[in-house]
Order: C-alpha cells, then structure tokens, then sequence
C-alpha cells in the first residue's frame, strides 16, 4: 500500500492563520494555537472598531463645529435648528471641513442661516 501524505488542508488552514497574524510579536505568530486566538481577536477588535470609528468622528465634527461657531456667537445647537430650518443639506462631516480649512465660508453660511 502507498503511502499517504496528510495534512494538505491542515496546513492550508494554518497557513492563512499564519499570514493574519504575520507582524504579530512573538509566540503570537510563531506557534498555531495562540496565533489563532490571537488572529481571532484581532478579528473581533477590528470589527468593534470600525464602528467605533464611525463614532469618534462624529463626535470630531461636533466639537469642531461648536467651537467655530462658538467663536461667532452661536451654539451648535442653535446653528444645527437653523440649518434645519432654512434646508441647508450639509451634513456634519462637510461643516466640520468647511470650518476647518475655509473660516470665511463657514462665516457666511452662519450668517445666511442665522437671519
């Protein structure tokens, strides 16, 4: 009888393990059972914080809105209800940019929407 060579999807599986977790320090990309552990947590915490960036930069654009428009004498919730109230479509990301990097627009809008 021939001799059967194992392990082909074995080490297929390992192997994937091994390239997620490459990069990974020490026995966290050598040895397969803590580079499995390892790469699922990786996995996990990749996935929780994708949607915790979402958050932290809507909280960014918030605060960088506030203060600009802060410095013109209004909160940000009344600006907020203003834009509302006149139909402007700008989200919170583009007035965050607006005000970051060109003052002077963000300047007449504030004035266009609080008259």
């Amino acid at each position: 009888m021939t001799r059967v060579k194992r392990g082909y999807v074995a080490r297929k599986r390992r192997k994937n393990i091994f390239t997620l977790t490459a990069g990974f320090q020490g026995a966290h990309s050598k040895l397969f059972r803590t580079a499995n552990q390892q790469g699922m947590r990786a996995l996990a915490s990749s996935y929780r914080d994708r949607n915790k960036r979402k958050r932290d930069l809507r909280r960014l654009w918030i605060t960088r809105i506030n203060a600009a428009s802060r410095n013109n004498g209004i909160s940000y919730n009344k600006l907020i209800q203003n834009l509302y109230q006149n139909q402007v479509l700008l989200n919170r990301k583009v007035l965050a940019q607006i005000a970051l990097l060109d003052y002077n627009c963000f300047f007449i809008i504030l004035k266009k929407v609080s008259e």
